[in-house]
């Protein structure tokens, strides 16, 4: 009889394991065709750290958001954050390192070391360790997930209020059917990232597959 898989949630068995003051670090926002992307880093305290920090992804909206208000309150916090403009000139993979590296400096306290959700570190002053699906090992980590998400959320939200065509206080960016059907009546916005496919493929239509692949 095959074994059933344990589920994996955080500890802090990874900071434990290093000497000093650790954050964690996490970002959101790598798939969407808007919007910037945005990482966050948290040095958690133990004694006040909120109860039920787990991944961004497991949690649902409201709870996210409460864990938010909490760790804002209990945490050393600092956000980063890379344009679209970024993105487009530097790719998606250098955007999102610039905002952990953003957001690393933008902490109050300078940590010992920080824990990066992934397999590929930022550039940093201190020293850096990569965790693969961090997020779900590390509270720091799950904690800087939901600092991330949180806040990028919060400013699609307000991107949505100039633009409330493409549905971006629902779908955040992504590609769901209301963004997409909004891109084929309204066209691109200034917020959209003209380096992914299926913009790319809507700015050069004449030689390019148009958003559903089909040639132009």
């Amino acid at each position: 009889m095959p074994t059933r898989k344990l589920k994996t949630t955080p500890t802090f068995d990874i900071e434990d394991s290093i000497p000093g003051v650790i954050a964690g670090v996490d970002e959101a926002g790598r798939g969407p065709l808007a919007g910037p992307v945005v990482a966050a880093a948290v040095v958690l305290d133990p004694a006040t750290c909120p109860e039920g920090l787990r991944d961004s992804k497991t949690l649902t909206e409201k709870r996210r958001i409460e864990l938010a208000t909490a760790l804002w309150k209990t945490s050393a916090v600092g956000v980063g954050v890379a344009s679209v403009d970024e993105i487009d000139t530097q790719n998606i993979l250098q955007a999102t390192l610039l905002a952990m590296s953003r957001a690393v400096a933008n902490l109050p306290v300078r940590p010992a070391a920080c824990i990066i959700d992934g397999n590929i570190k930022p550039k940093l002053r201190t020293p850096a360790y990569t965790v693969v699906k961090g997020d779900a090992k590390s509270f720091s980590i799950a904690a800087a997930s939901i600092i991330a998400k949180t806040t990028r959320d919060r400013m699609m939200r307000e991107l949505a209020r100039e633009f409330p065509a493409y549905a971006w206080d629902r779908n955040k960016g992504y590609a769901a059917p209301a963004h997409r059907a909004a891109l084929e009546t309204h066209g691109v916005t200034p917020h959209h990232r003209k380096s992914f496919a299926p913009i790319y493929n809507m700015l050069y239509a004449d030689s390019c597959p148009d958003l559903y692949g089909r040639a132009g």
